[in-house]
């Protein structure tokens, strides 16, 4: 352990029953630190280089009596500034109350030159004189007045000190709604330039895994939170361009399934020539200078299958389920982590297992969650089942998710994950009486809910749901459904019924009071074909379309990029 890391501190403080606003942040601080509250003689508020976002989880973990790990910048008495890795635990007595709060922290060096820092990020004067807003008059609605009427005489809300407009009040609003108040006065415009209120707004919004996906890539860095949120929220930079990578797949194959971790796309299985189930796995890492794809060699591997999916956990994490194999169809669980020493595919044994299955549709929750939907057996019969697989128990034990009605049996269907637990199922072919036709239905699922059961979103146009019939996506199979970091869902691809194009892409917010399907239409190199079990979501803002085909032969040298926010010159 190097010289540097000072000791940690652990402490157990009852639970005050306040407040996030009236608990104290410096519970577990030992007597030589200062709990976030440098100060040099220019400093007025909490320094600008403490993530208000992580501070503002802080609180939220605390009112809400969940658990917090994270790290921020902390500060010695004398001033020497600190990186605390800390973790509040709380502990919650017979009645569900959180009676004490473990804290556990340690402290590493910061090398931080905190001269080189201007003052304040956020201001800490409230405005009582009309001066401060001359040229800007701002709109109120006064209860005396039917109509908004300009003044000079500034209000109580712009009385509130800029940090506590910040973190407790537009940080709470959408990135939409944030750039519309940013139009009221010069004030509030400058505040809308702080990168540390867009983190905390697009954290709020999109969820901290959305956020902290978006983190971890370039983008966010070159363009800044404003502009990312801006670009994700409205679309207008997206565009479509056309790649190539290096290395090879081989043998060459059809069916397979691929998936994103990280920055890295990660291919399992297929069918090979004579319908040969193949058991080999290839990562494309966009990391490299020069992308190709390259074999992993695992110490071992599951059957040889096609018609399964590929999900990722967390991080490195990946998860196969069912397919068709050489002695029929599965069910059976394999896990893989891709930065491990030495890669190894190891075997979930988990209890109660649905029936074996291919071309059903999975996805994570939680990272750790596995959630399968229908498919179809052995027999031919399509299934409607939703089952749910917890990897963190020693012992995983399959769940049905049990409803009093569930959705039309279909095969070839999408999953989405949006709004924390939230599933939108759409597509597939579906189960209509005596026949199977391809859907564009979509339900949604919140495993949130104590008794969890899909519903209705869109369907065909019925004026009851919320759908223009219109530009609803014609109905498909096998099609590509992105989820945004905003909760809103992409559809493209597919099997597509009748004459439609299937490069037309269509969005959908399910989060809206009546979702309505949009079409969106992006400049650039779009792709001819592209399907399901071949398209990757990279860091949340980049579309990535597996090769082209010709016949049974797949060309996955060539790859089309649909880019959600703007690229460098």
């Amino acid at each position: 352990m190097s010289s540097s890391l000072l000791p940690s501190s652990f402490s157990v403080q009852p639970s005050l029953r306040l407040s996030s606003s009236q608990m104290p942040l410096s519970l577990t601080t030992p007597s030589s630190t200062r709990f976030l509250q440098f100060r040099d003689p220019y400093a007025q508020r909490r320094h600008p280089l403490v993530d208000p976002a992580v501070v503002a989880e802080m609180r939220r973990c605390l009112d809400e009596g969940v658990e917090f790990l994270g790290e921020l910048l902390n500060f010695r008495r004398d001033g020497v500034p600190l990186m605390n890795r800390l973790r509040l635990i709380p502990i919650h007595g017979d009645d569900g109350i959180v009676t004490h709060v473990i804290g556990i922290q340690i402290f590493t060096e910061a090398n931080i030159d905190l001269d080189q820092l201007s003052y304040p990020v956020f201001k800490p004067t409230s405005y009582p004189n009309s001066e401060h807003f001359v040229g800007d008059p701002v709109m109120c609605l006064c209860p005396s007045n039917k109509y908004a009427q300009p003044f000079h005489e500034a209000c109580g809300f712009l009385q509130l000190s800029d940090e506590v407009l910040a973190q407790n009040i537009l940080a709470r609003l959408s990135p939409r709604d944030v750039a519309s108040v940013g139009s009221v006065c010069r004030r509030l415009r400058q505040l809308m330039k702080n990168e540390h209120l867009w983190k905390m707004v697009c954290q709020n919004a999109w969820g901290r895994e959305a956020t902290r996906v978006l983190e971890s890539i370039p983008e966010a860095k070159r363009l800044g939170w404003g502009r990312l949120a801006r670009e994700l929220t409205t679309l207008e930079t997206a565009a479509w361009k056309k790649l190539t990578v290096g290395g090879a797949v081989e043998p060459s194959r059809c069916n397979f399934s691929a998936c994103a971790a990280g920055n890295r796309l990660v291919l399992f299985g297929g069918e090979g020539v004579n319908m040969q189930p193949m058991d080999d796995t290839f990562v494309l890492d966009f990391d490299a200078a020069n992308p190709e794809w390259r074999r992993v060699k695992v110490a071992s591997s599951p059957p040889g299958r096609w018609g399964h999916t590929l999900s990722c956990l967390d991080g490195s994490w990946l998860v196969v389920f069912g397919g068709c194999g050489r002695q029929g169809l599965l069910n059976d669980v394999f896990v893989l982590d891709l930065d491990a020493q030495q890669p190894t595919w190891k075997e979930v044994a988990g209890i109660a297992p649905p029936l074996p299955r291919s071309w059903h549709s999975s996805c994570t929750v939680d990272g750790s969650k596995l959630v399968v939907s229908g498919g179809c057996t052995d027999a031919g019969v399509l299934l409607s089942d939703t089952f749910l697989l917890d990897l963190t128990m020693e012992k995983p034990m399959w769940r049905e998710l049990p409803a009093s009605w569930v959705p039309p049996s279909r095969l070839g269907h999408s999953l989405s994950v949006y709004g924390g637990k939230k599933i939108l199922m759409f597509g597939g072919m579906a189960k209509s009486g005596p026949l199977r036709l391809r859907s564009n239905e979509a339900y949604s699922i919140d495993l949130d809910e104590d008794d969890p059961r899909w519903r209705p979103i869109t369907s065909n146009g019925f004026p009851d749901v919320g759908c223009q019939s219109a530009i609803a996506p014609p109905p498909r199979l096998d099609h590509v459904a992105v989820s945004m970091p905003s909760g809103r869902i992409i559809i493209f691809g597919g099997s597509v019924a009748g004459l439609h194009s299937a490069s037309q892409l269509f969005i959908l917010d399910p989060l809206e009071e009546k979702p309505t399907w949009r079409i969106l239409n992006v400049p650039g190199q779009q792709p001819k074909f592209a399907w399901g079990h071949s398209t990757c979501v990279v860091g949340g803002t980049r579309v990535l379309v597996l090769g082209g085909h010709t016949g049974e032969e797949w060309i996955l040298n060539e790859l089309h990029e649909l880019s959600l926010v703007s690229k460098p010159n």
